[in-house]
C-alpha cells in the first residue's frame, strides 16, 4: 500500500527527472492541480518508456493497457504510485478517457511506422502522442472552458511535438526513426544519405525552417485562446508553450547543430521567459 501523498511525491520525481521545462512551468499551479498534472505526466511517461526502453515491448504495452482497463473498472494496484495518484485525479476532476487511449495508440504507432511520407501523416502521429496530453489536462487546467480550448490544446501539442522532432533528429535516427516527412525532405533536396551522414547544409536548414515555421503557426493558434484559461492555469500553460518554442530559437542560435548536441533553453532564459509572462498576467489581473 502506498499513501496518496507518497504517490504524488513519486509522480513529481518522475517529471523532475524527465522534463525540467514542464516541471518549471507547471510548478506555478495550485497544489491540487499541480499534483494532477504530475500524475498524468507519469502515465504518459510510463507508456513512452515502455516503447523506447522495454525489453518485450508488445507484451509490456498490452499488459499496461489491461492494467489501465482494470483501473477504469475500479481495480486499483495500490502498490503502484501511478494508479494510486491517478485514482485521486479521476475522483477530483471530470477526466476524459478517450485521449488516454489515443495516446497509447500513438505510442504503438512507433512500433509499426518509423518513417513518414507526408506532413499530414506526421500531424496524425503528433496528435496521438502529444495533443492527447493537452486534452487529458484540460479538465484539470480549465474545467469550465475545456471544450472551447480543445482546438488550441490540439495545436499546442502538435507544435510541441514538431519542436521535439526538430531537436531530436539525431537521437531519433539512431533509434531507426525518421519523423521528417519525405515530401518536405524532397522539396528541399535533402536526402536520406545526407541525414545518415549528419550533414547540415542549405537544404537541411531550409527543410528544418519549413517545419519550424509550421510549428510557430501552431503555437500562434494556441496562444490565441490562452486567455480562456483560468488565471491560475494560464501562466503555466503559456509558460510551457513559450519555453518550448524557445527551443527553436536556441537551435537557430547554435547554427542548427542538432547532430552533435541536444539543445535546451538555459535556466537563465527560462527565468526571463517566466518573469516576463508573470508580469503580463499581473497586468491582466
Amino acid at each position: 500500500m502506498i499513501s496518496l501523498e507518497k504517490a504524488y511525491n513519486e509522480c513529481q520525481q518522475v517529471i523532475v527527472k524527465n522534463s525540467q521545462t514542464f516541471y518549471k512551468a507547471f510548478s506555478f499551479l495550485p497544489r491540487e492541480k499541480r499534483n494532477a498534472v504530475w500524475a498524468v505526466y507519469t502515465f504518459c511517461r510510463r507508456v513512452d518508456d515502455i516503447v523506447d526502453e522495454g525489453s518485450n515491448v508488445l507484451v509490456e504495452l498490452t499488459k499496461f493497457e489491461e492494467t489501465f482497463r482494470r483501473f477504469l473498472q475500479g481495480y486499483i494496484d495500490r502498490t503502484d504510485f501511478l494508479w494510486v495518484a491517478l485514482e485521486d485525479v479521476f475522483e477530483r476532476f471530470r477526466m476524459e478517457v478517450k485521449p488516454f487511449w489515443e495516446m497509447i495508440e500513438g505510442q504503438r504507432m512507433d512500433l509499426i511506422q518509423v518513417e513518414y511520407k507526408t506532413y499530414d501523416e506526421l500531424l496524425h502521429y503528433s496528435y496521438h502522442v502529444a495533443s492527447t496530453v493537452g486534452l487529458m489536462l484540460l479538465p484539470i487546467l480549465a474545467p469550465k472552458n475545456a471544450d472551447e480550448l480543445k482546438e488550441g490544446g490540439i495545436a499546442l501539442g502538435l507544435a510541441m511535438q514538431i519542436t521535439n522532432i526538430l531537436r531530436d533528429i539525431a537521437e531519433d535516427y539512431e533509434r531507426g526513426r525518421v519523423y521528417l516527412p519525405a515530401e518536405i525532405m524532397h522539396t528541399h533536396q535533402y536526402t536520406k544519405e545526407d541525414l545518415s551522414n549528419a550533414i547540415v547544409n542549405e537544404g537541411f536548414i531550409a527543410m528544418w525552417e519549413d517545419l519550424a515555421k509550421r510549428a510557430e503557426l501552431l503555437y500562434e493558434t494556441a496562444f490565441s485562446t490562452m486567455h480562456l484559461y483560468p488565471l491560475s492555469s494560464r501562466l503555466p500553460v503559456e509558460g510551457a508553450a513559450r519555453l518550448y518554442r524557445a527551443i527553436l530559437f536556441e537551435i537557430r542560435k547554435q547554427n542548427y547543430r542538432v547532430f552533435d548536441a541536444k539543445h535546451y533553453v538555459s535556466d537563465e532564459h527560462k527565468q526571463e521567459i517566466m518573469h516576463l509572462l508573470k508580469s503580463e498576467v499581473k497586468e491582466v489581473i
